[in-house]
């Protein structure tokens, strides 16, 4: 059992020349309410499923378990999950002492690129990339929980 603590950003230029690792990820969820999001997620090759609390009043932390489980089991779950399936590619992308992944979104959030931070704590500084936009940090919109539900390309400017 573990403790997530990430910054989300939205990309506003370009990274790619950063990357040192891409991943096509296709995820689906089997429970997306706010208390608890059971996520059944295919990464390249392999498969797994993800249990999430509720995030803390910043939306930077909250509890995560995840588990790889068989790629032909993941992609059985993900016919049993709630309709909307995220399509992404992340990419990992090393910034001074931390690691960005920047997933570059496909299918219903096509045009959406987002950036998230891992830390040790929620106040732990690090190094802003030139390409970093603006924090969402805390927006429940940029949950991919919540794309699934409300994709990108359905959001009024």
């Amino acid at each position: 059992m573990a403790l997530e603590i990430e910054r989300k950003f939205l990309v506003s230029g370009d990274f790619r020349q950063s990357v040192c690792e891409s991943v096509r990820v296709v995820q689906g969820y089997l429970s997306s309410v706010a208390e608890r999001t059971v996520r059944v997620r295919i990464m390249g090759d392999k498969g797994f499923i993800t249990v999430k609390g509720i995030s803390s009043a910043s939306g930077a932390s909250r509890f995560e378990w995840e588990q790889e489980i068989p790629l032909s089991e993941a992609e059985a779950l993900l016919e049993l999950c709630e309709p909307g399936v995220i399509d992404k590619v992340r990419h990992v992308v090393p910034v001074g002492d931390h690691v960005f992944e920047v997933d570059e979104f496909h299918g219903d959030n096509e045009g959406l690129m987002m950036a998230e931070v891992e830390l040790s704590s929620e106040d732990e500084m690090f190094m802003r990339p030139v390409w970093l936009g603006e924090e969402v940090t805390g927006d429940p919109r940029y949950y991919n929980s919540m794309l699934m539900k409300t994709p990108y390309k359905l959001w009024q400017d």
